[in-house]
């Protein structure tokens, strides 16, 4: 049996070269998908995303990838989203009023709070606590590990129940996702040196239990 194949949504912006890169690395079987036409071809969808939020609602509207991407995490087939591919998975963002969301989790992404000892945007590392240590993602990987983060907005529902990670930057918020097959990070897993590639292989490893 083939490898579960990887599908990365290229939409005209993201860090696909850094995400493609360590899914290649890692041995994984991916492909960069660019028309909705292609998604049948794959077996899971890893949304990465660098930049505004409204932008990237933009470039996907342009692509024609809103409504496949809904209908495909409506399914609930298996879904990744980095960084900016966890945010435009809520209704909408205060970085860009008006533009809705991909809406399939409810609720506003909010920008951090400027305070004299935290810089905004937090670029760096910083700690994920499991709040859910179940979550596919963390198999292998202790508590409070530090993953490598790029991002002035935050979903702030820290008690939801799709809360699996949750990090601290003046106020606690929402980190990881894992509702069903659909899975979110707001930190670059493919920049966060080995921790974060074992979470990857830990994505691909979930995608084939899944196919037996």
């Amino acid at each position: 049996m083939a490898a579960a194949k990887i599908g990365i949504i290229d939409y005209g912006m993201g860090n696909l070269g850094s995400v493609r890169n360590a899914c290649d690395f890692l041995g994984l079987r991916n492909t960069l998908v660019s028309a909705p036409d292609q998604l049948s071809a794959c077996d899971a969808v890893l949304l990465p995303g660098v930049g505004a939020f409204g932008d990237c609602m933009a470039h996907l509207r342009d692509h024609q990838f809103i409504q496949p991407l809904q209908e495909w995490i409506q399914a609930d087939r298996p879904f990744l989203g980095i960084c900016l591919g966890l945010q435009v998975l809520f209704e909408g963002s205060e970085e860009s009023p008006g533009v809705s969301g991909l809406g399939v989790l409810p609720g506003q992404v909010v920008r951090f709070a400027r305070a004299p000892e935290r810089k905004v945007p937090l670029i760096g590392w910083n700690q994920v606590r499991q709040a859910r240590p179940a979550c596919p993602l963390f198999a292998d990987i202790p508590d409070q590990r530090y993953f490598y983060f790029v991002h002035s907005y935050y979903a702030p529902e820290a008690a939801a129940d799709y809360a699996a990670g949750l990090t601290t930057y003046g106020v606690d918020y929402v980190s990881a996702i894992w509702q069903g097959s659909l899975m979110a990070v707001q930190f670059h897993p493919e920049k966060s040196q080995q921790t974060g590639l074992q979470m990857l292989r830990n994505f691909a490893t979930w995608l084939e239990e899944q196919s037996l």
